[in-house]
Order: structure tokens, then C-alpha cells, then sequence
């Protein structure tokens, strides 16, 4: 039987900020449903209080109380008019708290697609007129400071995009395009989640959202525009191994003959502080195990295992895509 990868201390130390927090709001947008939050909690432990008055009123209570218990008065207040009232408050008051998430988007927004695939994500960042700028794979990056919408679609089966510390959550449904907003309003790397159970590997379905100072936004994204840099080295038999292995049929690697689509994005790999989705460091041991045998990490995902391939033409394929940054 397949087992799913167990990490150390040190590997989730290397990834950070997982487990997500849900109630350590970073944002204006997750504030608005941290505060509706706290406040469902609230109301349920009062309901909760009440209903335990009226259990001890039923079982040991007097019998004056216990009488007017079972009046037909206290079912139309308790039973009826209670509930009506507090689901209604509630249900505005949360519409009113949560509406800014799907707010239309304005002209200053950051623009990001995310495309929920079986089991990674494939992100995509806009210019003002909608049109693809960069492409990348399981990590977005994100201005401190600035609203960021994000246009979210899926290739395949329903899935739910949620960075618990920048927003709320909404599901990603094939064949329609859903949008978020969210913003970060100190540096970081905020973890995401896949919250709609998706198929087998759909625990093993995280991503980063990354927010740098406005000035670092611009240096990366004016990186993802550079070519892939000639390899050198043992990184040049890594490149040649990567195409004859017909590695490049799945992925895409900018300014190089591989074009694939079915898998992530390497145009960056390199740079990447996470392997498989968010489950592994990124570091060039993670990286041969990856290639040599993924299924062992991350059962059912579509990634191909190259355990024929010898040690160190697992090593120089992984000191290869290193250089991708």
C-alpha cells in the first residue's frame, strides 16, 4: 500500500506558514470574515448556553418553569421567532461584512488567474487589458499593500481556492470563472489550501501566496520576462537529459523547445520555494525524489515516475532545473 509522505520538524519548518491560521487575519479582506467568524462562534455558545438553561429547566428545574417550558408561548418565541431573527441578522449582516471579497475589480487592481488542475494549481498574472504577462505554477506573488483580484477557473473537477489569512474561500467550478479579492499588508508567505475535497491527493493540494514590498514585486516580475539561462556544467547534461527524456511533452520551460501544457510551468522551478504543491522544500534531494519517484510522495498525481533513469542523471536533471530562477 502506497504511504503518504511523513516530514520532519525541520521540512514543515521549511515550509512556511503551514498549517494555515484561520483566525490570524493579514489583510482587510480576511479581517471582514475573521470578525463574521468570532461572531458565529459567539452566538453559537449563547444558543448553546440556552438550550443547556433549558435542559436543566426540563430535567431538575421547578415545576412552575418546567410547566411554562412546555407552553405554547415559549415554542413560537424560542422555536420560531428566535431562529428567524438571529438567521436574519446574521444573513445580512454577513452579506454586508463579506461584499467586498467579489467587489467589482478596479483599474489598480493587480490581475492573477489560478487554475485549479488535478492536484496543483497553474497561475497565470494579467496586464490591464487581461492578456497573459507571466506564467507559473503553485506559488503567486502579490504587492504588499494593493488589492489583488484573482480570476479563478478549473481544468477539471470542482476545486476551492483559500489563503485563510488573506480572504475568504470560493470554490473554482469547470466552466465558469469565479473572482476573489484579497490583499496582504506586511511581507510574507501566506499559505493557500484546496478546501473541496477534489480526488485522492487532494490533502497534498497547497500553494504559497508570497507578498513582497512594492519595489521586490517589480524586480520579480521584471525577472519572469528574463530567458532561461544558458546551463553550465553538470546543468547542461541535466538540459539535454530533460529534453531526450521528453520531460518538455508536460512542462514548459520559456525560451527552450519545451512547450508542454498538461504539467507546471518550469520556467522559474528553480526559484520556487515549494515542490509537489506546497508538500515538499524545494531543494535538489527533494527535487530527485520527485523525479525518480513521485507516486511515493504524493499517491495518484499524474506526474510520471523516472526511476530508470540512474542517479546521476536524476542529479543532473535536478541540478538543471536549480538554474531555472
Amino acid at each position: 500500500m502506497t504511504r503518504l509522505p511523513i516530514f520532519s520538524q525541520s521540512t514543515k519548518q521549511a515550509l512556511a506558514g503551514w498549517p494555515p491560521p484561520v483566525l490570524d487575519p493579514a489583510g482587510p479582506f480576511a479581517s471582514s470574515v475573521t470578525a463574521l467568524s468570532w461572531i458565529l462562534f459567539a452566538i453559537g455558545a449563547a444558543i448553546l448556553a440556552l438550550v443547556l438553561v433549558g435542559l436543566w429547566v426540563a430535567l431538575v428545574g421547578p415545576n412552575r418553569l418546567r410547566s411554562r417550558l412546555g407552553g405554547t408561548r415559549v415554542i413560537w418565541l424560542a422555536g420560531i421567532a428566535l431562529p428567524v431573527v438571529v438567521l436574519t441578522a446574521l444573513l445580512i449582516y454577513g452579506l454586508t461584512l463579506t461584499r467586498g471579497l467579489r467587489a467589482p475589480t478596479q483599474p489598480s487592481d493587480i490581475k492573477v488567474r489560478v487554475t485549479g488542475e488535478m492536484w496543483w494549481w497553474r497561475v497565470a498574472y494579467l496586464d490591464g487589458e487581461g492578456r497573459v504577462a507571466a506564467t507559473d505554477a503553485n506559488e503567486i506573488h502579490i504587492p504588499v499593500g494593493k488589492t489583488v483580484t484573482v480570476e479563478l477557473e478549473s481544468s477539471d473537477v470542482i476545486h476551492s481556492f483559500w489563503v485563510p489569512r488573506l480572504s475568504g474561500k470560493i470554490d473554482m467550478v469547470p466552466g465558469r470563472r469565479n473572482v476573489l479579492r484579497m490583499q496582504a499588508d506586511a511581507p510574507g508567505v501566506y499559505a493557500g489550501q484546496c478546501a473541496e475535497y477534489c480526488g485522492g491527493a487532494h490533502a497534498l493540494m497547497g500553494f504559497m501566496v508570497v507578498a513582497h514590498d512594492p519595489g521586490d514585486y517589480a524586480q520579480f516580475m521584471a525577472a519572469r520576462s528574463n530567458p532561461a539561462p544558458s546551463p553550465k556544467g553538470e546543468a547542461t547534461r541535466g538540459a539535454q537529459l530533460f529534453r531526450n527524456s521528453g520531460c518538455g511533452a508536460c512542462h514548459r520551460i520559456a525560451g527552450t523547445a519545451a512547450n508542454g501544457l498538461a504539467g507546471p510551468d518550469l520556467s522559474h522551478v528553480g526559484s520556487r520555494r515549494t515542490l509537489g504543491a506546497g508538500i515538499l522544500p524545494n531543494n535538489r534531494g527533494t527535487m530527485i525524489g520527485w523525479i525518480g519517484d513521485p507516486q511515493s510522495l504524493k499517491p495518484g498525481n499524474r506526474m510520471p515516475a523516472y526511476s530508470m533513469l540512474p542517479g546521476r542523471d536524476l542529479t543532473a536533471i535536478a541540478a538543471y532545473l536549480e538554474t531555472l530562477r
